[in-house]
């Protein structure tokens, strides 16, 4: 297993992070449980979670992912060798301390409890806003379109604040943001020096062949700031694996269950790029999967690719990407591919 730093903490995350999302809706805790043994013995030291999870959303298994991890925890007695991350839901569903603003002192404090208790651990290692409170482009949507009524948003040192407080009560150690922009990730940095409060370490968007927006903005300011990429979606919900080419609906897979639901890789230009990076893997003899996974974690911007799997093969195919090599040529046809389709699914 490969590890990078934390942000500029002394924490060595692995490359490879275990997304968690399906358990409780796609998988039972049993398999959830035999993903966390077989990746801890991997060398998988880093998971990632959210109090919005079992995904898709919906009132029902809302909490079951922290539910499913705790009692592993509680089981196995191994939370002092996982780095462990989850996330507060931002505003929107009414199911979520009835779906306002999330960042303020009462709702963070109440969220970062919930996480706690289902996770059965006294403290959090990184504590990501799940989404913006104010309106910015995030879950795929291009073109800003700035509303007046937002020019009065500014909670940025609020919020800080508030999970300083978090941060000194030791229920949290490390905080991180998720589908944010260049300008938001910018300001928190800003403030976060001004008034010596914590440093957002990290941002958890989605990057993969199909959606290298990250690469546009965010990407330098990761570098240069040392609050590096957690990329999502790497896979693309799975079709950089192959397994939807030429129509293909496996029983059981995500997009046949919840194909209504995801519609961001559905795109005209999104298919006919997938077709051509499954061409260059068969060319030079690679897993497809593979493949995508190991072009994320070679980025200079990403600390950590974050896989999801809903069984043991594909976890274990997952896994095995760090071990792979991509030459010169493989990521020289893979960038001119972006060329031709740039984006097709951001």
């Amino acid at each position: 297993m490969n590890y990078k730093k934390l942000g500029n903490t002394d924490l060595d995350v692995s490359t490879i992070c275990l997304g968690t999302m399906t358990w409780g809706e796609q998988n039972t805790e049993t398999e959830g449980f035999e993903q966390m043994d077989f990746a801890l013995d991997q060398g998988v030291n880093f998971w990632d979670t959210a109090e919005l999870y079992a995904i898709p959303p919906k009132e029902e298994t809302y909490g079951k992912t922290e539910e499913v991890i705790g009692n592993w925890f509680e089981k196995t007695k191994k939370r002092n060798e996982v780095i462990l991350a989850t996330k507060v839901a931002g505003p929107g569903l009414n199911w979520i301390r009835g779906g306002g603003n999330q960042y303020d002192d009462m709702n963070l404090n109440e969220a970062v409890n919930g996480s706690l208790r289902r996770l059965k651990t006294d403290y959090i290692d990184l504590y990501q806003l799940h989404w913006p409170e104010r309106k910015s482009n995030f879950f795929g949507r291009l073109g800003y379109q700035h509303k007046e009524e937002e020019s009065s948003w500014n909670k940025f040192e609020d919020i800080l604040n508030s999970l300083d407080k978090i941060i000194k009560s030791g229920k949290i150690r490390y905080i991180g943001l998720s589908n944010e922009t260049a300008w938001g990730l910018s300001k928190f940095l800003e403030i976060s020096k001004l008034k010596n409060l914590p440093r957002m370490m990290s941002v958890q968007n989605p990057y993969s062949l199909l959606n290298r927006t990250y690469e546009i903005g965010l990407a330098e300011v990761s570098i240069r700031e040392e609050s590096g990429l957690l990329a999502y979606s790497p896979l693309a919900f799975g079709y950089l694996t192959g397994k939807y080419l030429n129509g293909e609906l496996p029983n059981k897979s995500r997009m046949k269950l919840f194909g209504d639901q995801f519609i961001r890789y559905k795109t005209e230009n999104g298919q006919l790029a997938i077709d051509k990076y499954n061409k260059i893997a068969i060319k030079y003899g690679l897993n497809f999967a593979q493949m995508s996974l190991k072009f994320c974690e070679l980025q200079p911007f990403v600390t950590s690719v974050i896989i999801g799997a809903t069984t043991m093969d594909q976890l274990k195919t997952d896994i095995e990407s760090v071990n792979i090599k991509l030459s010169e040529e493989v990521i020289n046809e893979i960038n001119d591919i972006q060329k031709i389709y740039p984006n097709p699914c951001p």
